[in-house]
């Protein structure tokens, strides 16, 4: 069967509302996904470090109470958990405050068993921070040379800006790598200060890689690939709560649907026709938009439980 391969970082994110705490959960961009891809029934397994102390331990006990593999999630003495706080507006978008010690990140792991057509998962700071590049390099060229697709989500945020000459080379190393790129229109804005998706993919992206996933918000996806091929989708109405896992949840759906259509790397290479990116954007938009009505990181037992019983009643 096969399975995802997240890597990236963990963090506590403390939700505020009017300048008060209102919940605290584990987090990180591709920790996100790999927790909706697990309740959605998706074999995947988590590589990253956790503070040793107790939200460490509960982010691990959390990774594996939902169905992660956590054993390359690895924990160093007297190292610290990363510590987010997300302050939602008015309309439930968040500004965020990191707290990290990101020059003393490690990270030590053996390879995880990766499969021809399994999926690797990687992006934001984690992918471009030089302090574990050799690590995130070796797990790309490991994957690539066992057949796996490679999925790169930007997610360069703010806080980083001052540092964009610094990790520009990791940055454009990665969209090398990557099968599928996925960016959002606050990533560019902070890593060229350009607007609009025709010019980001032209300029930036399409030279590396040619399948381009462009999300803004409430605005529609714009997906670029071979050939000019470019197609808007717009967004799914829905109530709002949280957008915090809105961007991560996409690239678990999208991730999602890449496996329930077949989507092999063999599929990738020949290009995707249109009805099956029409599919698989249907399913990214499905899991964003219910990460988006609650407080929470990720999508719900329900609705995972929901997906695993409609995909058994198909293969039946």
């Amino acid at each position: 069967m096969r399975k995802v391969i997240g890597i990236g970082e963990t963090v506590l994110d403390i939700i505020f509302r009017h300048e008060q705490p209102i919940g605290a959960y584990p987090g990180g961009s591709t920790f996100n996904a790999v927790i909706s891809l697990a309740r959605a029934g998706v074999p995947a397994t988590f590589i990253s470090e956790a503070g040793h102390d107790r939200v460490g331990q509960n982010i691990i006990r959390f990774l594996k109470d939902n169905g992660v593999d956590a054993s390359n999630v690895n924990v160093f003495p007297g190292s610290r958990s990363p510590i987010s706080l997300a302050f939602l507006d008015d309309n439930n978008d968040a500004e965020y405050i990191f707290y990290k010690d990101h020059p003393h990140d490690q990270l030590d792991f053996s390879y995880p068993d990766i499969q021809p057509d399994d999926i690797v998962l990687f992006g934001s700071y984690y992918a471009v921070n030089p302090v574990i590049r050799p690590q995130v390099v070796g797990l790309l060229d490991y994957a690539r040379s066992h057949g796996a697709i490679i999925y790169y989500d930007v997610n360069f945020r703010p806080s980083h800006k001052d540092e964009v000459m610094r990790i520009t080379p990791n940055y454009l190393e990665n969209l090398e790598y990557a099968d599928i790129v996925r960016g959002s229109q606050a990533d560019f804005d902070v890593l060229y200060k350009i607007d609009g998706p025709e010019k980001v993919y032209a300029a930036e992206i399409s030279f590396y890689c040619k399948k381009f996933i462009y999300t803004r918000g409430a605005n529609p996806v714009e997906l670029f690939a071979e050939d000019g091929f470019h197609k808007s989708y717009p967004v799914i109405d829905t109530t709002t709560v949280s957008t915090i896992g809105a961007g991560d949840n996409f690239n678990a759906g999208l991730i999602y649907g890449m496996l329930k259509y077949g989507v092999t790397r063999q599929t990738i290479d020949e290009g995707l026709t249109e009805e099956l990116w029409d599919k698989i954007i249907s399913c990214a938009q499905q899991f964003s938009a219910e990460a988006c009505t609650s407080i929470y990181n990720y999508v719900s037992k329900e609705f995972g439980e929901k997906l695993k019983n409609h995909q058994g009643s198909e293969n039946q």
